[in-house]
């Protein structure tokens, strides 16, 4: 397996570690420092995800909160906010908190995702709070709240993540 580096959770840390075609939470190390300003580890192993400039301000199994600031790059007429850039970025922070609550050497994948829009985004930054609603042996079901600078729901994504072992 390659390693990939860590993250910091709850004054632990993770090492992310990679086997050919997926990334696995390969082992747990105790730590006292705090997170780095660098690119989240588990951002980084989510290409697309960093290229969309998605930030995570807190990881811990029962919840993930992440932020991705509005650009022109992202926007589709009249400045709005694309909905694919929305769904992608619900879709990044909710693999995390489904990756945060598998067990031991398994690995995950989105099978199906259900967005609702309320409002569109033309400026700021856009904020995300991912929960399980659902952590089983073969599913992970987790909602993300997609919400504007006033704390206003723009959106709200449910999306299931099979448990690949």
């Amino acid at each position: 397996m390659t390693p990939l580096g860590g993250f910091h959770s709850g004054g632990s840390r993770w090492l992310l570690r990679q086997k050919p075609g997926r990334v696995v939470l390969a082992t747990f190390l105790s730590l006292k420092e705090g997170m780095p300003n660098d690119t989240h580890p588990m951002i980084a192993a989510m290409p697309f995800a960093a290229q969309l400039g998605i930030e995570l301000d807190s990881a811990e199994p029962q919840e993930v909160r992440g932020r991705m600031l509005w650009r022109e790059g992202l926007c589709t007429t009249g400045g709005m906010m694309h909905g694919g850039a929305m769904m992608a970025f619900a879709d990044s922070v909710g693999a995390v908190c489904a990756f945060l609550n598998l067990p031991a050497g398994a690995s995950t994948t989105t099978i199906e995702s259900k967005t609702n829009f309320f409002r569109g985004v033309r400026g700021g930054t856009l904020l995300a709070t991912a929960k399980p609603l659902h952590v089983g042996r073969r599913f992970i079901v987790v909602q993300t709240d997609l919400l504007d600078e006033d704390g206003k729901r723009v959106a709200q994504i449910t999306q299931s993540q099979a448990v690949l072992s």
